[in-house]
């Protein structure tokens, strides 16, 4: 009897949540059936892909390579099936994933902008970290992605859609003081003991490091947030400073209006958002339409107008 994309399904779901019960949850079947259909792969494939333990089970060397090889068939059945399914442009049903720095900000103009063009376009989004997401486009999962660009991934399209500035973002008192110095103004010259980073695996903190040529070792202040938004109210409170996406600026400031922002002088230290998908996918049309509608988002949550070279730096708050 050969093997089957349920199987496949099933020994992906279990693999993630390295659990039967949970996994069964997962693909909304009862734990008993996920087990024979576990059991049955194995004895397809005469080899044992998981160790199983009271409450956990985990993947045998045979099984992490079988694991690799069942994400890629499914990957490639998602891709058969988006042919068809966006043939049209940008309709129906698409799984699209925003690193969270980007989307609290732009998924607020864009999902109208995007649900005014065709009503019947069934948007799901996912929200979740650089690497999660990667992992999910290349599973098939997701069909595209906004990331900051390069992805760094093997494989896939990356369309940039906005550059993204930062700003160095604190309390009115401390960039009130900044702003008078302007050897200050330049990200290598922050105080690494000064400076607040979302959680290790942000790619937005990584960012930040590499803009300041510092690494995560090099600040010293034991302060660190799961959000942007986290980050602001403490800066606000005089905890330090961090780096604010022009992006995030104008929904930031008017939550926290104790906390003051100063542009860097240039060039300014930035990042580019962008979309990606995988290569296999067809694009159809469907990307280019998303891609060109997120960029027009991103313009809409940016200043107007070039504020980099010749204009100096300046407080917002």
């Amino acid at each position: 009897m050969n093997i089957t994309l349920k199987q496949l399904e099933y020994f992906v779901a279990l693999a993630e949540a390295r659990n039967f019960g949970r996994a069964a949850a997962m693909v909304h079947v009862t734990q008993p059936a996920l087990s024979v259909q576990i059991r049955e792969l194995e004895d397809r494939l005469g080899a044992k892909l998981v160790e199983r333990q009271p409450r956990d089970i985990v993947l045998t060397p045979t099984g992490h390579d079988v694991l690799r090889h069942a994400k890629q068939v499914l990957a490639e059945i998602q891709d058969l099936q988006g042919i068809t399914r966006l043939r049209d442009g940008l309709s129906g049903r698409v799984s699209l994933g925003v690193i969270p720095t980007v989307a609290p900000y732009l998924l607020p103009v864009a999902l109208p902008m995007l649900r005014g063009q065709n009503v019947n376009l069934d948007l799901r989004v996912r929200e979740s970290r650089t690497e999660r997401l990667m992992e999910e486009l290349q599973n098939g999962t997701l069909d595209a992605a906004v990331v900051a660009l390069p992805s760094d991934v093997h494989g896939l399209v990356e369309q940039p859609l906005f550059q993204d500035r930062f700003l160095l973002a604190g309390s009115i008192a401390q960039i009130t003081k900044l702003a008078a110095d302007p050897e200050a103004l330049r990200p290598t010259t922050i105080d690494p003991d000064r400076l607040l980073l979302l959680e290790e695996g942000h790619c937005l903190s990584d960012q930040a490091l590499e803009v300041c040529a510092m690494e995560r070792s090099a600040t010293r202040v034991d302060l660190s947030a799961s959000s942007l938004a986290t980050l602001c109210r403490l800066v606000a409170e005089g905890f330090g400073l961090t780096f604010l996406p022009e992006i995030a600026l104008a929904s930031e400031c008017r939550a926290v209006p104790e906390m003051a922002t100063l542009r860097f002088e240039t060039p300014e230290p930035s990042r580019v958002i962008g979309l990606v998908r995988r290569k296999s996918s067809s694009g159809e049309g469907w990307f280019e339409k998303l891609a060109e509608t997120l960029a027009d988002a991103g313009r809409e949550l940016l200043p107007a107008g070039d504020c980099g070279a010749g204009v100096p730096p300046r407080i917002k708050s």
